[in-house]
């Protein structure tokens, strides 16, 4: 009998947890990474709130290394020892915009937690929802942007994945012929098809 990818990633998950568990770790930022004995990674609560608003750029949680970020931000990512699991590069495809080349004009350190302008403006949190499907069984939307986000399994499979957005099927590689992003929230009219018959001459 065969078990499902979802299976054993789901048992693998536990396992990790119950290991944790009864280890007695109280850190809760951190949770395992899947298939690397353990490397831990930062949950999606804390990676989201290194983003001032939502789809804003994260920012740099560690040190300067005096390294080039696509040594340990690669297309699937890799563990720093002493520091943790460097997440994949969504950008890694990107052909515009520098997507690899200048990492410091989007991605900035923290050097201070204090206010810099005082300003009544509040960023809108990192939404993790799913998204949405046209219809009962359909591949669900795309609910972000497309540029700089070109690279799906960066954040959709690898170790460096959300558990909540991992998906089920990383070897169909072309994502976007079953997934599509969302740019229009009005309905789709169209009068293709209006007044054609079918083999029995009625309309449809």
């Amino acid at each position: 009998m065969r078990t499902s990818k979802v299976t054993v990633r789901a048992a693998v998950s536990l396992t990790a947890l119950a290991a944790m568990a009864l280890a007695g770790c109280s850190d809760t930022s951190k949770v395992p990474v899947p298939d690397r004995e353990g490397a831990m990674k930062s949950t999606a609560a804390v990676r989201a709130e290194r983003r001032a608003y939502d789809g804003a750029p994260p920012t740099v949680p560690h040190e300067i290394f005096g390294a080039a970020c696509t040594g340990c931000h690669n297309e699937r990512g890799q563990s720093v020892t002493g520091v943790g699991f460097a997440p994949a590069s969504p950008h890694d495809n990107t052909s515009k915009a520098g997507g690899t080349v200048r990492c410091r004009q989007c991605h900035v350190f923290v050097t201070t937690n204090d206010v810099f302008v005082a300003s009544e403006y509040e960023g809108l949190p990192q939404d993790l929802a799913a998204g949405d499907r046209a219809t009962a069984g359909a591949p669900p939307r795309i609910p972000h942007r497309i540029l700089m986000r070109e690279n799906c399994i960066s954040c959709h499979d690898g170790p460096a994945a959300r558990e909540e957005a991992r998906t089920t099927h990383p070897e169909r590689t072309r994502c976007r012929q079953c997934h599509v992003p969302v740019t229009e929230n009005q309905a789709f009219e169209s009068a293709l098809g209006e007044g054609l018959t079918n083999e029995r001459g009625s309309t449809e």
